[in-house]
C-alpha cells in the first residue's frame, strides 16, 4: 500500500527542506526524498564551502599586508589538505544538523531519488509514495559544454574534490562562480587565467562593479583573455592545452575549471509523465504562486531558473507552505529588489537595478546616478591599494532609490542594511539624513551624491 502524504518534497537542498519544515508546523503530514547529503548546493558544494576557501584567502591577502602594520610574519605556509579537511568537517556537521532539525520537525526523511508516475504519485526506492501536494526543489548543477576534451576539466563541484592545489589553472567563464573561484586560487598562490567569451565579467551587473573588478583581479595577478570561444581540450605530458575556433591556444594547465553556467536538476525526474512544462536548461517555469502547469506540483528554487539564491529558496519555500497549509492564500516570493553579494577579491554587494536597467526603464535623463571612488583607510600603510567604487541610482523629483552597488572591503557586509532602505521606498535624502560612521566605508553611502 503506497504511503500518503499532504506534502511530499522533491530535493533536500535550502528551499525543499524550508518548505517542508514550515508545512509540518502548520500540521501537514510531510516527507521530504533526498539521495544526496541535506543541505543541496549550498551546504555541499556551493555557498559554505566557498565561503570557507573565500574566508582562507582573505587571511592570505592580510598576512601579505601585514609587515605594513608593523607584524613580521615570515615563515608562514599555507596546507591546502588541513583546511579541505576542516571544510569537509564543517560540512558534515551542517548535513547532520538538518537531518536532525527535520527529526524535530516531524518531516520524514526519505533517503532515495523520487520520480513521478502520475500526478499526485512518486516512485521512490521502488515504493510508491502519494501526496495532495507535491513540491519540487531539485535544484541545479552545473553545466560542462559539449566540445572535444571537456571531461578532462571540471566544475565548482570538482572543485570542491581537489586533493592538492594546482599551480596554473585555467578558469573558463566569466560569472560569479568563475570570480569567485579565480580570486580565491590566485590569493592562495595558484596561477589563474579567466577565458572569457566577452570582453567583460558578470554581464548582467551594474558596469561600475563588474569593470572595478575586472582592474582590481587584473592587478591582483589574474591573467585574462578575452573574446575566446573554446574548441577543445586537449591533455598532454606537460598539462592541458586549450584551443579556440580561431585557432589560438593556451596552457599548459595543471586544471581546467568549467564555471559556464548551471542547469537544472530535472532530466530524470520523470515530468514528462505528468505533462509539466520544462525550459530552457531544464527548468520548470512556475507563476507568482510557484505553480507549475499542473495543479498540485508546485516548484521553488534553482529549478525554476528565478534569482538563484539560497536565501531566495528558503523564502519561497516557507510562503508556498504558509499558502498551502497555513491559512494565507494570498502568500507569495517578492522577487523585486533581492539584494546579493558576489565573494570575489574585491567583493560586491548590489541591490536593485543596474544603470542599464534604469535607463531602459525610465530612459535616458529619466534618473540620477550618484558614483563615488575612494580608498578604503585600511590600505593607508600598505603598499598593495585596491578601490572601492560605489553607485546609487535614484529616480523621480524626491530621488527615490532603486539601485546600489558596491565593491570594496566590506561590501559583502554593508549593503545588507542600504539594502533594507532601498526595500522600504527610502530616498536619496534619506541617506543624506542618517549620520555617517566614521572612519568607514559604508559612510561613503550616505554621503554620496
Amino acid at each position: 500500500m503506497a504511503q500518503h502524504y499532504d506534502f511530499l518534497v522533491l530535493g533536500g537542498g535550502s528551499g525543499g527542506l524550508a518548505a517542508a519544515k514550515q508545512a509540518s508546523a502548520h500540521g501537514a503530514r510531510t516527507a521530504l526524498v533526498e539521495p544526496n547529503p541535506l543541505g543541496g548546493t549550498c551546504v555541499n558544494v556551493g555557498c559554505v564551502p566557498k565561503k570557507v576557501m573565500w574566508n582562507a584567502a582573505e587571511i592570505a591577502e592580510s598576512l601579505e599586508d601585514a609587515p605594513g602594520y608593523g607584524f613580521g610574519v615570515e615563515g608562514t605556509s599555507f596546507d591546502w589538505g588541513s583546511l579541505r579537511a576542516a571544510r569537509a568537517a564543517y560540512v558534515e556537521r551542517l548535513n547532520g544538523i538538518h537531518r536532525r532539525n527535520l527529526e524535530v520537525a516531524e518531516v520524514e526523511h526519505i533517503q532515495g531519488k523520487g520520480r513521478f508516475l502520475e500526478p499526485g504519485k512518486v516512485a521512490v526506492n521502488g515504493d510508491t509514495v502519494t501526496a495532495d501536494h507535491i513540491l519540487i526543489a531539485t535544484g541545479g548543477r552545473p553545466r560542462i559544454p559539449d566540445i572535444p576534451g571537456a571531461e578532462h576539466g571540471i566544475t565548482s563541484d570538482g572543485f570542491f574534490e581537489l586533493t592538492e592545489q594546482p599551480g596554473r589553472v585555467a578558469i573558463i567563464g566569466s560569472g560569479y562562480i568563475a570570480v569567485e573561484l579565480a580570486g580565491v586560487l590566485n590569493a592562495l598562490g595558484t596561477e589563474v587565467t579567466m577565458l572569457l567569451r566577452r570582453e567583460h565579467l558578470l554581464g548582467s551587473f551594474d558596469s561600475l562593479v563588474r569593470e572595478s573588478l575586472m582592474d582590481a583581479m587584473s592587478t591582483a595577478g589574474v591573467n585574462f583573455l578575452t573574446g575566446v570561444h573554446m574548441d577543445s581540450v586537449e591533455r598532454t605530458a606537460g598539462g592541458y592545452l586549450l584551443s579556440s575556433q580561431d585557432g589560438q591556444q593556451s596552457g599548459a594547465f595543471d586544471q581546467v575549471i568549467w564555471a559556464v553556467g548551471r542547469e537544472a536538476s530535472t532530466a530524470d525526474l520523470g515530468l514528462e509523465t505528468v505533462g509539466v512544462e520544462t525550459g530552457p536548461e531544464g527548468i520548470v517555469p512556475v507563476d507568482a504562486l510557484q505553480n507549475t502547469n499542473v495543479s498540485g506540483i508546485y516548484a521553488v528554487g534553482d529549478v525554476t531558473g528565478r534569482t538563484p539564491l539560497t536565501p531566495v529558496a528558503i523564502a519561497a519555500g516557507r510562503r508556498l507552505a504558509d499558502r498551502l497549509f497555513g491559512g494565507r492564500p494570498e502568500a507569495r516570493m517578492d522577487y523585486e529588489d533581492v539584494p546579493s553579494v558576489v565573494f570575489s577579491h574585491p567583493p560586491i554587494g548590489t541591490v536593485g537595478l543596474t544603470e542599464e536597467e534604469v535607463e531602459e526603464r525610465y530612459g535616458q535623463g529619466g534618473y540620477q546616478c550618484h558614483t563615488t571612488t575612494f580608498k578604503d583607510m585600511y590600505y593607508a600603510p600598505l603598499e598593495r591599494k585596491v578601490p572601492s567604487a560605489m553607485k546609487v541610482l535614484t529616480v523621480g523629483p524626491h530621488e527615490k532609490l532603486v539601485g546600489i552597488h558596491v565593491i570594496g572591503r566590506g561590501a559583502d557586509e554593508m549593503i545588507q542594511g542600504f539594502a533594507v532602505a532601498l526595500k522600504a521606498g527610502g530616498t536619496l535624502q534619506d541617506l543624506r539624513n542618517t549620520v555617517p560612521i566614521h572612519p568607514t566605508a559604508s559612510e561613503e553611502l550616505v554621503l554620496i551624491g
